[in-house]
């Protein structure tokens, strides 16, 4: 049963102290280099020529193999179709975008790889309207479904559970929240919110001597995970976490009586009554409040609004860009990367709806 706590000494040795950080999960490909400014960037992919040798490499990390006959001879290559490998074997053409969010696009590659360090370098990221101007795109829905295109493939289909027994003195806070504002010719109050649930690694830093006091007590974020909920159910929240943290860890939630299952669904659970008093939840879920405040400053900022529709989209965006925010030029080869072998939606799949956007599954 959740029960009002008061914070004390004991819970932040139980909590937090002297955590050890775990590795982000980037791209790890030594041989693949990344714009670390824009002069790298025009110096290391100057034209599709040189785009496609990148995307070759990341396919083929020891070299060419032909998928259809497995030859390893050299292939041929095409001045005036980069993108386009033939075996000398079978005689068979390889496209390089085969099977990653680029396949059969008609945009140049260079055109791509701008848009991907656009996308996983800057800070507050771009809505489609500054992502039209700065690539030269001559249409809104094509810069529309290019931004989302790559937004599928910041999402990785393998991606590993936060938290774990491992790091007993970490921490997982999880928290929901409504995104979405007043509308206009609905009448009075706040229509069209979704509920939006996050999970977010609790860590500690370790105080230096002569340092003043640390804010938070020394807390702050690891790796991050969002999603749309249906409904506040215990199937839905409860199945997310499952999906999202590893069994065994410390989670802190508020006292909704959804999580009341957790302590049997295997992670330590502590649930706290917050009571409307905001001090207790500054106290015990301060880290995933901060996450929800800058992803609506986001959501409002850059992209003044968003549809519930496409909403999954941008948490994974946003995801991507938190997880990657001490990476952020690395950002770039981990994007290229994951997007080499993800699934991409077609224009009429994201405007008719059966584009579902990459989430968790949900556990039951």
């Amino acid at each position: 049963m959740p029960i009002g706590l008061t914070p004390t000494p004991a819970w932040a040795s139980i909590l937090g102290m002297n955590s050890t950080s775990k590795v982000q999960d980037i791209h790890g490909r030594g041989d693949l280099p990344f714009p670390t400014n824009l002069r790298e960037f025009q110096r290391l992919f100057p034209d599709d020529a040189a785009c496609a040798a990148y995307l070759e490499k990341v396919r083929w990390e020891n070299g060419f193999e032909c998928p259809h006959c497995q030859s390893p001879r050299e292939p041929y290559r095409f001045t005036s179709r980069p993108g386009v490998l033939r075996c000398k074997q079978c005689r068979r053409d390889i496209a390089l975008t085969a099977g990653a969010v680029m396949e059969r696009t008609k945009m140049p590659l260079s055109t791509w790889f701008w848009g991907a360090y656009l996308v996983s370098s800057m800070t507050p990221g771009l809505s489609a309207v500054q992502f039209q101007r700065q690539l030269g795109i001559n249409g809104y829905e094509t810069a529309f479904q290019l931004l989302h295109k790559l937004r599928a493939g910041m999402v990785r289909a393998d991606r590993d559970r936060i938290g774990g027994p491992d790091y007993p003195r970490d921490h997982v806070e999880i928290d929901e929240c409504w995104i979405g504002g007043a509308t206009r010719g609905e009448g009075k109050g706040v229509h069209d919110q979704t509920l939006v649930i996050a999970a977010v690694e609790v860590r500690q830093s370790k105080p230096k001597d002569g340092d003043a006091k640390l804010r938070r007590g020394g807390r702050y974020a690891g790796r991050l995970r969002l999603q749309v909920m249906p409904n506040r159910s215990a199937k839905s929240l409860c199945g997310f976490v499952e999906a999202a943290v590893e069994p065994g860890t410390m989670v802190v939630t508020d006292g909704a009586p959804s999580y009341a299952t957790l302590g049997e669904r295997g992670y330590q659970h502590l649930a706290v009554v917050e009571s409307d008093k905001p001090e207790v939840a500054e106290d015990y879920l301060p880290i995933v409040h901060l996450v929800f405040s800058n992803l609506k400053s986001w959501l409002a900022g850059t992209h003044h609004g968003v549809s519930p529709q496409h909403l999954q989209a941008y948490l994974n965006e946003f995801t991507f860009r938190f997880n990657r925010r001490h990476y952020p030029f690395n950002a770039f080869r981990s994007l290229l990367g994951i997007a080499g072998d993800a699934v991409a939606p077609t224009y009429d799949g994201l405007y008719t709806g059966e584009w579902k956007h990459p989430a968790l599954p949900l556990h039951a």
